[in-house]
């Protein structure tokens, strides 16, 4: 029963939305390749056996395949190289009619922009999604609760607990967290009143900010006050906003964490941050459960971020990634001609190493994060 459960609250979740953010990532290469007369041979989610599928009027293959992580357009002429030895049985030269057609002989340009397309639409999806959640949910917006609270904060001495709401300020009714930072900050070293929402039950907490010295947008040193608490997970509210504000702040939310994920990243590489917080499909599986959990919105909220993360990760320039191709079309412009099949062929081979071998690690710090296999282990 237990093993019945799980896969319903984790794996469900997690396929549904791999199979979402792959059929976006595979849909924006297909559509800028029938932009491009390219013939799209085969469209699949999931790889391996055919489950069952359908051909529409352009002769595309569109099918669902029993493996379920992942997905690929296959497109006619994709992997024909200049120097390629020809298969047996394809020594025919292409005709004119299959050449209009064939990806291999569109121009450079045409062949990146067809490359490209699956993680552009990836963010695209992600800017979209958030963009309809502002519209028609509101900006999820923390509300005036008490999270962590530091130690030797004015909040501390005050006797704040996490999971306290503040419902007033020197008789000032405040709902929102910036409402509470910002009339704590105007008042460094001066004794506030917070009416307290603890439990259900109302209390009064007398906290004096303590004096903090930050810098503001220009640079100089200015004094505010600080309370110590941090923003509660749990308390959070949602403000409506318009179409408009709501597109701005989708392409905001999606151009910070892009920014965020990048940071981690070179953070990683750079040893300052712990690797074993790059987390594999075990991971994505528990953390889908967990928003399924926390509702529809969550769920379609960590679609949108895991989309951002998929876009990202395959314009990293490692072959058999997006970006690997992206590279080779560089060098091919740099070069005035293409690499050589063999010079592909085994980069190719080198990328899937590394695909794996990043996929190994991710997965066992996913195993690691289980308690069952660390007792195993240590």
């Amino acid at each position: 029963m237990d093993i019945l459960s799980g896969l319903w609250t984790n794996v469900v979740p997690f396929l549904v939305v791999l199979t979402v953010l792959v059929f976006v990532h595979e849909m924006g290469h297909y559509w800028i390749a029938r932009r491009n007369g390219v013939k799209v041979e085969v469209f699949s989610i999931g790889f391996g056996p055919e489950i069952f599928g359908w051909n529409d009027k352009a002769g595309t293959r569109w099918k669902v395949s029993a493996v379920p992580l992942g997905g690929y357009v296959k497109m006619f002429g994709e992997y024909d190289f200049e120097d390629a030895e020809p298969a047996e049985g394809e020594s025919r030269p292409q005709s004119p009619e299959e050449r209009a057609v064939s990806f291999h002989h569109k121009r450079i340009g045409q062949r990146a922009a067809i490359v490209f397309a699956g993680p552009a639409a990836n963010f695209i999806f992600a800017i979209l999604v958030f963009a309809l959640v502002f519209t028609l949910v509101g900006n999820p917006t923390p509300k005036a609760g008490v999270g962590p609270v530091l130690e030797d904060s004015a909040a501390a001495e005050a006797g704040f607990k996490t999971g306290d709401t503040i419902v007033a300020i020197d008789g000032k009714p405040i709902q929102w967290f910036d409402e509470l930072r910002e009339m704590v900050s105007v008042k460094p070293g001066q004794q506030m009143t917070f009416e307290v929402l603890r439990e259900g039950k109302m209390l009064i907490l007398q906290a004096t900010p303590k004096l903090r010295t930050v810098q503001d947008e220009d640079g100089n040193d200015i004094q505010v006050g600080q309370l110590g608490v941090g923003v509660d997970p749990e308390q959070v509210g949602f403000v409506s906003v318009d179409v408009f504000t709501a597109a701005w702040m989708g392409i905001e939310r999606t151009y910070g964490m892009t920014t965020q994920i990048l940071g981690y990243l070179g953070e990683m590489i750079a040893g300052s941050r712990d690797t074993t917080e790059l987390g594999g499909p075990i991971r994505i599986a528990q953390m889908s459960g967990q928003m399924a959990e926390g509702g529809m919105v969550n769920l379609i909220i960590f679609m949108a971020a895991l989309s951002i993360n998929l876009g990202l990760i395959n314009l990293f320039p490692i072959p058999m990634l997006d970006g690997g191709h992206l590279l080779f079309y560089a060098a091919e412009a740099i070069r005035g001609r293409p690499l050589t099949a063999r010079a592909q062929e085994y980069s190719f081979r080198l990328g899937l190493f590394l695909v794996l071998l990043i996929m190994v690690f991710a997965t066992w710090n996913d195993l690691m994060r289980i308690e069952f296999i660390k007792n195993l282990v240590n």
